[in-house]
C-alpha cells in the first residue's frame, strides 16, 4: 500500500514537471498567497492614508504602481487586495463544494422525488446567466463583501451538486455499494465511506478550475458597484474608479486590471495542473 502511494506522488510529481503551464501557474498561485500572507510586511504604505499632494503620481520609486485621486499608493492597494480576492474565492468555493456535494449525493442516490426537488432548484439557479443573478441578489442583500460572498455562494452550488449527483447515480449501483447495503448498511454509511470519497476527485478538479472564475466574477461586481465600496481595497471596485482617470493617469486602472487578470489565468493553470495529476487517463498516458 506504501508502495502504491509513493508511485502515485511520483507520477503526480511527474506530471507537474513535464508541465510548463502547471509550474507557471503553481509559481503564479504561490506568489499571490505569499503577497497576501505576508501584505502588511510587503506594502511599503497603508492602503487607506490619502495625501492630496501626491494624487495621480506616475509610477516611481516611491509608488512602483502610482497613486490614485487620493493619494493612495496603488501598488500598496493592490497587495491588501489580494487578501480580499482570495477570501472571497476560496470562501465562495468551499461554500459551494460543501452545499452542492451534500446535496448532489443524497439526491443521486436517494432518487426520486427528492432527486428531483433538488435538480429542479439547481436547473432555476443555473437557468440565469451567472453575472445577472449575482446583480439581482447582491442589489437585494446590499452592496459589500460579505453580500458578495453570501450572492455568489448561492448561484455556486448547483455546478457542483449536478457533478455530484452524475457521480452517485452511477457508483450507486456498483458491485460494492450493492455489498454494503446488502449487509445492512445506512444510505448515510454509503454515501460516506463509498461514494462521497470516489467522487471527490471530479469536484476537486471542479473548483480548482473555477476560482478564478469566482474571483472575477466578484471583481466585475465591484467594478459596477454591487461589490466592495471604497475606500476597500478590492481590485474590481479600485479598477472601477481608475476609469474615470484613464487618459490623465493610465496606471490607475491598469494595475488592479492586470492583478485580476494574472490572478485569474494562474489559478486556470493550476486547475489545469490539478486536471492531470487527478485524471486517471491522463496518468495512464505517462
Amino acid at each position: 500500500m506504501a508502495t502504491q502511494q509513493q508511485t502515485e506522488l511520483q507520477r503526480s510529481i511527474h506530471l507537474v514537471r513535464r508541465s510548463l503551464l502547471a509550474k507557471v501557474g503553481i509559481a503564479v498561485i504561490t506568489l499571490i498567497l505569499i503577497v497576501a500572507l505576508f501584505a502588511p510586511f510587503i506594502a511599503p504604505n497603508s492602503p487607506t492614508d490619502t495625501n492630496l499632494i501626491d494624487r495621480l503620481q506616475p509610477p516611481s520609486l516611491k509608488h512602483p504602481f502610482g497613486t490614485d485621486h487620493l493619494g493612495r499608493d496603488i501598488f500598496s492597494r493592490i497587495i491588501f487586495g489580494s487578501r480580499i480576492s482570495l477570501r472571497i474565492g476560496v470562501i465562495v468555493v468551499s461554500l459551494g463544494l460543501t452545499v452542492g456535494t451534500v446535496l448532489g449525493l443524497i439526491g443521486g442516490y436517494a432518487g426520486g422525488t427528492l432527486d428531483g426537488v433538488i435538480m429542479r432548484i439547481a436547473d432555476m439557479f443555473l437557468s440565469f446567466p451567472p453575472l445577472i443573478l449575482a446583480m439581482a441578489l447582491a442589489a437585494s442583500l446590499g452592496p459589500n463583501i460579505e453580500n458578495v460572498i453570501l450572492a455568489l455562494a448561492i448561484i455556486w452550488w448547483p455546478r457542483y451538486a449536478r457533478l455530484a449527483r452524475s457521480k452517485a447515480i452511477s457508483l450507486r449501483e456498483d458491485d460494492f455499494v450493492m455489498a454494503a447495503h446488502s449487509v445492512g448498511a445506512s444510505a448515510f454509511h454509503i454515501i460516506r465511506r463509498h461514494i462521497f470519497p470516489n467522487s471527490i476527485s471530479p469536484l476537486l478538479i471542479q473548483a480548482s478550475l473555477e476560482l478564478g472564475s469566482v474571483i472575477l466574477l466578484a471583481a466585475t461586481l465591484s467594478f459596477i458597484g454591487f461589490g466592495a465600496q471604497p475606500p476597500t481595497p478590492e481590485w474590481g471596485a479600485m479598477a472601477s474608479s481608475g476609469r474615470e482617470y484613464i487618459r490623465m493617469a493610465w496606471w490607475y486602472p491598469t494595475f488592479p486590471g492586470l492583478a485580476i487578470f494574472i490572478t485569474v489565468i494562474g489559478f486556470n493553470l493550476l486547475g489545469d495542473a490539478i486536471r492531470d495529476i487527478l485524471d486517471p487517463y491522463q496518468r495512464r498516458r505517462q
